[in-house]
């Protein structure tokens, strides 16, 4: 196992696509949560500050530092489910189940050898958002809580959500096989179908049970949280069920997608 470990960690970095991601990301949570942060400490022509929901200075500074793992997650999810979906593309999983002919054990070998660029990706998407956040909260006068635990435990929490983040990815593109189609799906999901489900479903629990509100209440709160779109779980179950959604989407596709003939 650990030399399928080894070949599957190695596919991950042979590629230019994870850095140029990466980049992306970094640049893309940087701006925005020096966006955010100047949105929310902004005042209206009343003199009043940010929306009634960001009264409590933690809860807001919370929510931009978590910019990465509340918007920017969709990066490590497509990488994720680049990591199957690529290789089916390019006929190079042909070789791998030849050397491995049990193809759960090389789905489970891509789930687990993909944590460490998941780890990457939450490192560098929490850094940014942090350090964007903080120089423009900086800026603009407000306290940055970067020496208050509670707030730097949610910091190292959305590297933890980012992280698994990569899980779900992978479980994608094994369950959808076709490049393009994951790709956008991942987009339509992350983009607009949850955004519009967590609106409208805001006055129930139903919404704290999505992929997205459950990656939120890792860091235990977010800009969808803070505006009022609902409560969150306690930051541990949302953990164990965005993992656990990476590992069923993962499960189904070991049941069904996997069995079908590699092209």
């Amino acid at each position: 196992m650990s030399a399928l470990l080894r070949s599957e960690l190695r596919k991950f970095f042979t590629t230019r696509l994870w850095w140029v991601l990466l980049i992306a990301l970094g640049v893309y949570m940087g701006g925005t949560a020096m966006l955010l942060a100047f949105a929310f400490t902004s005042t209206d022509a009343t003199g009043q500050g940010a929306p009634a929901s960001f009264d409590d200075p933690a809860a807001l500074v919370t929510a931009v530092y978590g910019t990465a793992n509340s918007l920017g997650y969709v990066f490590p999810v497509i990488i994720g489910a680049l990591a199957v979906t690529s290789e089916l593309r390019h006929h190079t999983l042909t070789p791998t189940y030849l050397a491995t002919p049990a193809r759960t054990r090389v789905l489970g070998a891509k789930l687990v050898s993909s944590l460490p660029l998941g780890l990457l990706y939450g490192i560098v998407g929490t850094a940014v958002s942090v350090g964007g956040g903080a120089a423009m909260l900086a800026l603009r006068g407000h306290a940055t809580f970067l020496t208050d635990p509670a707030v730097l435990e949610s910091v190292g929490r959305s590297v933890l959500g980012l992280t698994i983040w990569i899980l779900v990815g992978v479980g994608v593109g094994a369950l959808v096989r076709n490049q393009v189609v994951a790709i956008v799906v991942v987009l339509v999901y992350t983009q607009l179908v949850e955004p519009i489900l967590r609106s409208v479903l805001v006055s129930t629990p139903v919404a704290r049970y999505l992929p997205g509100a459950a990656g939120d209440a890792i860091v235990g709160s977010s800009v969808y949280s803070a505006a009022g779109l609902g409560s969150l779980l306690p930051w541990w179950a949302g953990a164990l069920l965005l993992a656990g959604y990476g590992l069923a989407a993962a499960g189904i596709a070991s049941a069904t997608t996997l069995r079908g003939d590699v092209a």
